[in-house]
């Protein structure tokens, strides 16, 4: 189980995430969802270890998350995170001098999903290939926890239906999966669960198929509720 308790962020005088109290438990895919801003990545930073939060705390199995921790969540950020000089084989060498979970030979099979070769150099990919390099990367480690930042961000639409089911693969009773995104169809299509964060502030969570029976309404019907407004006025 992944949970923040009254989790706070805050960088000099802004708030990023505000109090925000969340559990995720296995055997779910979670949308995180919300405008660029919102605190979607500060909160996936703090649950991968990467960022101290400014007050309240976030457990990974009940302990506060940090170095052993880290070794059962996979978290990939918006950011590129690999040397120029590195080819898509070195980036997979340099994960597995990190990573005790991670896999070569599920990292060869998604980069042939992902129409990737190991001979390429990171220096020379369009956005779309680094996308698609980070999610292999990511996903050939054995973790616990999958957390991937704007997984569509730059990928084509025929690249996406590869990338889905490259995600779904490493779904399991035992595992988290959450995806954090602005692209709310995509997202409806691959969660369960949708978490909604505004201006730093939970706004609701949500069980999908409850939505869509008891309340008639979409994932994204929800997101145009409770952001609407927001994003009108942009």
């Amino acid at each position: 189980m992944l949970e923040s308790i009254d989790l706070t962020k805050k960088y000099g005088t802004k708030t990023a995430v505000e109090n925000v109290s969340l559990r995720l438990t296995p055997g779910h895919i979670y949308a995180m969802l919300g405008p660029n801003g919102s605190g979607k990545t500060t909160w996936m930073k703090m649950a991968a270890g990467l960022v101290k939060p400014t007050s309240g705390q976030i457990l990974f199995d009940g302990t506060p998350v940090g170095i052993e921790s880290r070794k059962k969540i996979a978290y990939m950020s918006t950011e590129p995170y690999f040397y120029t000089w590195m080819t898509v084989r070195d980036v997979g060498k340099y994960y597995g001098d990190f990573f005790e979970d991670y896999s070569p030979e599920q990292y060869g099979r998604l980069l042939a999903e992902m129409e990737l070769t190991e001979d390429l150099k990171t220096s020379t990919l369009s956005s779309g290939m680094m996308a698609k390099l980070k999610i292999a990367v990511t996903l050939a480690r054995d973790a616990h926890v999958y957390m991937l930042d704007e997984p569509f961000n730059g990928i084509d639409l025929l690249a996406r239906d590869a990338i889905r089911g490259c995600i779904l693969s490493r779904f399991s009773p035992d595992r988290i999966l959450l995806l954090s995104s602005h692209l709310v169809e995509e997202m409806e299509a691959i969660a369960d669960q949708a978490v909604f964060i505004k201006a730093g502030r939970l706004a609701e969570t949500a069980d999908l198929e409850d939505l869509r029976t008891r309340e008639g309404v979409s994932m994204a019907d929800r997101y145009r509720t409770i952001f609407g407004h927001e994003e009108a006025t942009k």
